[in-house]
């Protein structure tokens, strides 16, 4: 208001200040009489209200520039608070993966209505040329669920350096999870461990929906092998070896895909391994947004769960 208002006062003098000088000069221009010179000298009176009032002035001038810098510094904390969940979001499912020779990668990710996402994904070598590929979900949206999917990740880095069977790194986190975790955080996790040495790959899942294997021309799901993390500290989870063999692809995603809705129904497992069926043979990246795109034309609305999608194919 104080702002406003010295913007009127000034606008105001200035108005006053050019009224005058054009009256006097119009009357100065009737003579050279110095009577008529007179009406001249009323340009002194803006002038002394300028000065009289030159100290309120530079104040609001002061109160301006704060106030101007106090907008930036607003401007800058909204553009942090935006770009934060982002940089989030990237830290968790990343854009750009890792090439990792005889593997073909590829992944989408779709946030959903909320700020903060509750999927991940992770693919990683291990030791021995062993490959890591990872993807979870944390129940929920905002930052509780988005910090527990973050540790979740990371822990599972370390037990997945520890302990070659998948299975047992997944038994340990569950077990670190339930003594220091929020136990209304039910997490979903799936791993598979490739070894192209061996040409086998371990399989375990911790109440995650299937991933599904293309090998020999047929369709398998492989579903959990455990239930959620935290629901029990002391729950068993075990591992299932598989065959690993050039042109093998799998795909795993998390449940925001296949809960797509048109009305009462879901998009649903069976799409999604119907639309690999067709084609196994196109690029992962390709796949993956395809099944994006079936999933939004399938929905009657937009989607509001995050939708992370990863495809790996044996070269």
């Amino acid at each position: 208001a104080a702002l406003a208002r010295a913007a009127y006062l000034k606008n105001l003098h200035t108005a006053l200040l050019y009224a005058v000088l054009t009256i006097g000069l119009a009357v100065e221009s009737f003579s050279k009489s110095a009577w008529f010179q007179v009406p001249l000298l009323a340009v002194g009176i803006p002038i002394v209200v300028s000065l009289r009032f030159a100290p309120r002035l530079f104040d609001e001038a002061r109160l301006a520039e704060q106030r101007a810098q106090l907008e930036r510094r607003a401007e800058e904390v909204l553009a942090q608070e935006d770009l934060a969940p982002r940089r989030w979001s990237d830290r968790l499912a990343p854009r750009d993966l890792p090439v990792i020779e005889g593997f073909e990668l590829g992944q989408v990710y779709e946030p959903g209505t909320g700020m903060m996402a509750g999927d991940f994904y992770d693919v990683y070598p291990t030791d021995a040329g062993r490959l890591a590929v990872v993807i979870g979900d944390v129940a929920g949206h905002g930052i509780e669920p988005s910090i527990t999917a973050f540790q979740v990740k990371y822990l599972l880095r370390n037990f997945l350096l520890q302990y070659r069977d998948p299975g047992q790194a997944i038994e340990e986190l569950n077990k670190v999870l339930s003594a220091t975790g929020r136990p209304e955080d039910l997490v979903s996790v799936c791993v598979i461990v490739f070894d192209p040495s061996a040409r086998t790959m371990r399989h375990a899942s911790a109440g995650h929906p299937p991933a599904w294997l293309w090998q020999d021309s047929e369709m398998r799901a492989l579903r959990s092998t455990g239930p959620l993390l935290t629901l029990d500290p002391d729950a068993t989870y075990f591992s299932r070896e598989l065959p690993l063999e050039p042109n093998d692809v799998i795909l795993l995603y998390t449940d925001g895909l296949a809960e797509a809705r048109s009305g009462g129904q879901l998009f649903g497992e069976d799409r999604i391994a119907n639309i690999i069926r067709r084609d196994p043979g196109r690029e992962t990246s390709v796949l993956c947004k395809q099944l994006l795109e079936a999933a939004r034309d399938f929905a009657s609305e937009p989607l509001t769960d995050d939708v992370a999608i990863l495809a790996v194919r044996r070269t």
